[in-house]
């Protein structure tokens, strides 16, 4: 197994970028271990409706990354104080689906530094009946990523937030998270110990039992073909949101005009129907308010630009357009 050097990266759609391009391209005869770290961000599993998961007036206010991965699974936090670790082997037939293969070398490493780690359900890692980490696969059919997270020193007051969904009413067929009981290994700790330290030894500790291991580093070609990866996938509003099954959305509120209720259908990430219903008083039809969302993506910058010239006024009365914005697309 050789060890994939990220070069300290700490971006989580370049860390993504990376991963995906070592399973896909990477010497197809060898088993590969890369561990990296992501800034704040929330990265959502591959079925996932990304509404449905994230509080997204509080991420957009600190500046959080929002990244789809490949793999399937619940929604989970990243910050600094969690180390990210993927394996990246053949996909046998076996394993995949196999989390006890791939978790238990991280959790014989645990239980050497002293902390009672064990398998529990289906893929998390639990201490004391609190998960300290969760993992997921992908397969390509004949190459696979078996990652997980390790929740060192994670800010939880921040994963609460983060997580915590402020609009209510959505449906859709993705795949929601269960919300777990989560802990910090540091917690299970007797003596503090720093990210970089605990990295080491969870990375002697892998290679323990095999041969001499090596450390590979990209070539400046590979690094450009990362990049490229990032910027045509992860970059994108398209994979990150537009990528959500197709889901529907009611939002109700009494104005002082009078209630308006919407009833939006969302498909590949765009506004496939907009229905407003409601007591209120318009000079227009509402039809053609309905109208100018349709194609439209469901994302607040966009839907704002479309509505920049029109004036809301016309089909509900005195109602501040900021008002009506919020819901569309805003905490309930």
């Amino acid at each position: 197994m050789i060890f994939i050097d990220n070069e300290g990266h700490n971006n989580p759609k370049l860390n993504l970028a990376l991963e995906e391009y070592a399973l896909r391209n990477f010497d197809g005869s060898t088993d590969y271990l890369l561990f990296y770290i992501n800034e704040p961000s929330i990265i959502i599993g591959r079925n996932q409706n990304t509404l449905e998961e994230i509080n997204q007036e509080y991420i957009d206010e600190n500046n959080i990354h929002v990244v789809r991965r490949i793999s399937g699974g619940g929604a989970v936090y990243h910050d600094l104080g969690n180390l990210n670790f993927s394996f990246i082997t053949n996909h046998d037939g076996k394993s995949i689906s196999n989390f006890k293969k791939f978790t238990a070398p991280v959790i014989r490493v645990l239980n050497d530094m002293g902390i009672s780690a064990e398998l529990k359900g289906r893929n998390d890692i639990e201490v004391n009946d609190k998960k300290i980490s969760g993992t997921a696969q992908f397969s390509t059919g004949k190459r696979m990523i078996s990652h997980g997270t390790l929740l060192l020193d994670t800010d939880m007051g921040e994963v609460v937030k983060a997580l915590q969904v402020k609009m209510s009413k959505i449906q859709s067929k993705g795949h929601k998270s269960v919300r777990s009981r989560v802990a910090n290994i540091s917690e299970f700790l007797k003596t503090p110990i720093t990210m970089e330290a605990f990295k080491n030894q969870l990375l002697v500790g892998l290679y323990e039992a095999s041969e001499p291991f090596e450390t590979y580093k990209l070539t400046e070609a590979e690094w450009q073909a990362v990049h490229k990866l990032k910027a045509e996938k992860y970059d994108l509003w398209d994979w990150n949101f537009g990528k959500s099954p197709k889901f529907n959305i009611q939002r109700n509120k009494r104005f002082p005009v009078g209630e308006i209720d919407l009833r939006i259908f969302v498909e590949k990430g765009h506004i496939s129907e907009f229905k407003v219903f409601g007591d209120f008083f318009g000079r227009k039809p509402i039809a053609e308010l309905e109208n100018l969302l349709i194609g439209v993506p469901y994302d607040k910058d966009e839907i704002i630009k479309s509505l920049q010239n029109t004036a809301i006024e016309d089909f509900f009365g005195t109602l501040e357009k900021s008002d009506f914005l919020n819901l569309i697309y805003g905490n309930d």
